[in-house]
């Protein structure tokens, strides 16, 4: 693509942690913040990695919406779950917590399950299921968000894009983790249309009137002022099955806030009544499973390997190469990229360039 430049893994870490601790962001906090905005453009997924850092997070901390400093209270524990709440700060570091929290009495009793409440945007979630797949266990996670999906059969914006993301590990070099929105598109994917001055395709986004849009700079306005949705994964309607992905986001709204008794769908409009930006207080929940507690890690990871090995060697339909499944496209970007570093686009130097200016660093990094 035309006007990118690579700019080294560890150049942006350094440029986002001295941002990060400038904003308020503890150091070590901040680490755990690049290192997941890093994770996303490792995997090629740039509309979760440093196209958000500036938009996300940087002016979120500036006009006050969430907090640099993250309070974590335990709310309720038991010996295989627990209730955090965030307070409103770093979502990444909250979540960090969580994962962590699960993985820990998945290891001592088989499984784990720990939700967050009052939480902000916690970045790429399979960041998260990988931490689980690297200890060796099954991992699951997923987050409410502000609302952008209509239900099937209605135009209003009303569940977030709630991924709903599963990490396996196996015996290949890369785990099984399958990181997606419950939305045919998520905002971020337009937020990085917008950027590179694309129309989104038709068939993502509803308008108030039934039809579709794409504009994507209009799509963005739209979606927050509600005279646009994205559809469900499947599409408009019932007839390529968007039911489906209604279904599962409502799931993952379920699951980020019943069982935290926290906020959900229209509560997280970022406004109050007056118009005024208000913290989004988003709930999260992380499940780990220890293969142990089965039949082994090491059968279920051979397992695994077996069924994705089996999968990709099928007959495939004229024309193609070949068959992928989930996390290896990822990895594959991963091995194109460790030597490159993060392809920035020119939305994006300018968002580095502007935070450089306002917080006045001295690091040398060169877009």
């Amino acid at each position: 693509m035309n006007n990118r430049t690579w700019v080294p893994f560890d150049k942006v870490k350094t440029f986002m942690v001295e941002a990060f601790v400038k904003m308020g962001v503890p150091k070590a906090d901040a680490e755990i913040c690049a290192d997941v905005l890093i994770e996303s453009d490792k995997r090629g997924i740039e509309s979760h990695g440093v196209n958000r850092f500036k938009p996300i997070y940087i002016d979120r901390l500036n006009i006050g919406i969430q907090k640099p400093v993250t309070k974590i209270d335990i709310i309720k524990e038991g010996p295989t779950t627990a209730v955090l709440d965030a307070n409103d700060g770093m979502g990444m570091v909250a979540s960090h917590k969580a994962m962590s929290m699960a993985i820990e009495k998945a290891k001592k009793l088989g499984m784990g399950m720990v939700v967050v409440r009052n939480s902000t945007h916690y970045g790429i979630a399979g960041y998260y299921a990988t931490l689980a797949t690297e200890a060796g266990l099954i991992g699951f996670t997923g987050t409410n968000a502000r609302p952008s999906i209509a239900p099937t059969f209605g135009v209003e914006n009303m569940l977030g894009t709630n991924p709903f993301t599963v990490g396996f590990p196996t015996d290949e070099d890369f785990p099984f983790v399958l990181d997606c929105a419950t939305s045919i598109t998520q905002r971020g994917k337009i937020e990085y249309f917008d950027k590179i001055n694309k129309d989104t395709p038709e068939g993502m986004v509803i308008g108030k009137d039934g039809k579709p849009k794409t504009d994507s700079t209009q799509i963005l306005k739209d979606l927050l002022s509600g005279d646009a949705a994205l559809a469900p994964l499947g599409g408009i309607g019932e007839e390529l099955a968007g039911y489906k992905g209604y279904g599962y986001a409502t799931i993952v709204e379920v699951l980020s806030a019943a069982l935290s008794a926290g906020n959900f769908l229209k509560a997280f409009s970022g406004y109050d009544k007056e118009g005024n930006r208000i913290p989004y207080h988003l709930g999260h929940y992380f499940i780990a499973i220890d293969p142990e507690a089965f039949m082994g890690l090491e059968s279920f990871k051979k397992t695994t390997g077996d069924i994705l090995r089996a999968l990709r060697n099928s007959k495939k339909a004229p024309g193609q190469e070949r068959i992928y499944t989930a996390g290896e496209k990822e990895y594959l970007a991963y091995l194109e990229r460790k030597d490159k570093g993060i392809p920035f686009t020119k939305g994006v130097k300018k968002d580095f360039e502007e935070v450089k200016d306002m917080l006045d660093l001295k690091t040398n990094i060169k877009f």
